[in-house]
């Protein structure tokens, strides 16, 4: 995580505020002039006193009581409306920043999130964005309105005699400022430590829940339970800590507050002795002190939470300002898609190189295969392919040109990607299978099922494609899962498709069918087909092999393989795969 100061966060925070600064404005004098009105409410009531004593003749008992009762309701009503207002702009923002949130995941994915805590992530969006609501709702406004607030009180009593008010002054430095900036250095580092605690536990959690099985499976779910207990248990004693430090700043601010006072009464008292005011200057600037702390308090309340609102700050600006893996290009003109190579092509994970040197050509209207062990590098040029990273040296391109200079959409559109997970959201299969292509319609999205061989399937279920897939695609066996990711990439219908392990939990039999499907379907379409198996190979025009970091044409030995497989997948699909193009 970043190491921000409190001012930077403080300013980056604000600087969101900027397009309800209206409402922001509107907030602060209401709630300026509803503090002045609980104020003068009390002071009043000390010129009422010097009015029974006789020794005011200004202001009319009248005037005075009629006055308190418009400050009282005048009170209510635009602290009502000040909150409103204020919960509005916060609200208002959240959104707001929630949309940003996403744009900017967006970005980073798939390169910045790979491997990056789910639960984690998700902490960030739902509850770090949740206390933002504290800073915009509770912390800009309180902090305008305690400045000018303080500055009129400081005049008004200063008004009597210059000393009152400069110890006025330092009263409301003393609560507002000193106690949230020491209370904030007690606190240290414990809110950042709490939320990214949370983070780890909710991501701790829905490890658990997906998990779920394998742990009843192997009987760890005592030991699950007590790592989450222990994981509880850290986090309670942070939360303890800073309720502890919040409740010495409250005790500390009640005991200033009183100190105040009690140092304003006894100033006034000798200013009085020494004729230097009058009984009311005496009185009326202590009645003012001590129904003036409710800004300074407000913000005093604040040093403790906002540590909490700092650090969830903090990591909401960490995505905000992250910067992407590989920025999405634009304005370079749009181009038909003629066949890919990869040119001399070096790539690593962080110190790990996957990739040295590679290159191969991929011509328009072929099926390349790309064989090899895990881990040699097959998938990670298919994501180089999709521009989810850009190679360190070398070139990707697609139709003659470095992919670096096609647009992103234009790259999306010629290219179809299926991945080893196919990640099915919790809706039906319909909208699962319409992520591919939004506007598709039903026959469509049928032929596309037929050709993954999964249409059958989705008919025989109770409501067809209407069916829920459940969260995750938990419904499905991972075959099932796997051919509706085949259905997408067909339904997409780009002319290069990009197929990572498309065989990979399907049996034998229904293999060949995907695969007499891809050689019947494809229709003049670019294939590149990654496999660990020999016998997904046999409907390839070209295969390279993977492995060492490098990757070299590999013909020698593919016929043998699948003559071998004959008898485990019926002689009429090997001779039909030779007849539609295999390898030969």
């Amino acid at each position: 995580m970043k190491r921000r100061s409190g001012f930077t966060v403080v300013g980056r925070l604000t600087g969101l505020v900027r397009p309800l600064a209206g409402f922001m404005a509107l907030a602060v004098i209401m709630g300026l002039v509803g503090h002045l009105c609980a104020s003068f409410i009390t002071i009043l009531g000390g010129y009422a006193v010097l009015g029974l004593l006789g020794l005011d003749t200004v202001f009319r008992l009248e005037a005075i009581f009629a006055c308190v009762l418009i400050f009282a309701v005048l009170r209510a009503v635009l602290r009502y409306a000040e909150q409103s207002c204020n919960h509005f702009i916060a609200f208002k923002l959240l959104a707001l920043i929630r949309d940003k949130v996403f744009r900017a995941l967006r970005r980073l994915a798939p390169a910045k999130l790979e491997g990056r805590d789910k639960g984690d992530l998700i902490s960030v969006i739902t509850s770090d964005i949740e206390l933002l609501e504290v800073f915009y709702a509770h912390t800009i406004s309180p902090v305008a309105i305690a400045f000018l607030y303080t500055v009129i009180l400081c005049l008004f009593i200063g008004s009597f005699h210059p000393l009152l008010g400069i110890l006025a002054l330092f009263a409301y430095l003393a609560v507002g400022v000193a106690i949230p900036l020491v209370t904030s250095g007690f606190s240290g580092k414990a809110g950042l430590q709490f939320r990214t605690g949370s983070g780890e536990l909710s991501g701790f959690v829905l490890d658990s829940l997906r998990g779920l099985s394998e742990t009843l499976q192997y009987g760890q779910g005592e030991k699950r339970l007590v790592q989450m207990g222990e994981k509880t248990a850290a986090l309670s004693e942070i939360e303890s800590r800073m309720k502890r430090t919040a409740g010495r700043n409250m005790a500390a601010t009640n005991t200033l507050i009183l100190g105040s006072g009690l140092a304003m009464l006894f100033l006034a008292a000798a200013l009085y002795q020494e004729g230097a005011i009058d009984f009311a200057g005496a009185l009326i600037p202590t009645v003012a002190l001590f129904s003036s702390f409710g800004p300074a308090v407000a913000l005093a309340n604040l040093g403790s939470a906002l540590q909490n609102t700092f650090a969830a700050g903090n990591r909401v600006l960490d995505i905000l300002e992250e910067t992407p893996a590989v920025r999405e290009a634009a304005g370079e003109g749009e181009i038909v898609f003629e066949g890919a190579s990869a040119e001399n092509v070096r790539f690593s994970y962080g110190e790990e190189t996957i990739l040295g040197r590679v290159s191969l050509q991929i011509p328009e209207g072929k099926t390349v295969g790309i064989i090899g062990k895990s881990g040699s590098g097959k998938s990670t040029l298919l994501k180089l392919f999709m521009r989810f990273w850009d190679a360190d040296e070398g070139e990707i391109k697609v139709s003659g040109r470095d992919i670096r200079r096609i647009d992103t959409s234009n790259l999306r559109d010629m290219e179809s990607f299926m991945t080893q997970e196919t990640h099915l959201f919790h809706d039906s299969i319909r909208n699962n299978l319409r992520i591919a292509k939004l506007d598709a319609s039903e026959k469509e999205i049928e032929e596309a099922c037929q050709k993954a061989a999964i249409h059958d399937f989705i008919m025989g279920l109770p409501r067809g494609y209407d069916t829920p897939v459940g969260e995750l695609g938990d419904t499905l066996s991972g075959g099932e899962r796997q051919r509706i990711g085949l259905a997408r990439a067909f339904l997409h219908d780009a002319p290069f498709l990009l197929l990572d392990e498309p065989t990979s939990n399907l049996d034998s039999l229904n293999e060949a069918v995907i695969l007499k499907s891809l050689c019947e379907g494809q229709n003049g379409k670019t294939v590149v087909l990654v496999s660990h198996r020999p016998s997904t190979m046999r409907i390839a025009d070209i295969v390279y092999c993977c492995e060492k970091q490098t990757i070299q044409p590999c013909l020698h030995g593919y016929l043998a393989t699948a003559a071998r497989a004959e008898d485990a997948l019926g002689t009429w699909e090997v001779e039909s795969l030779s007849q539609t193009g295999g390898m030969s």
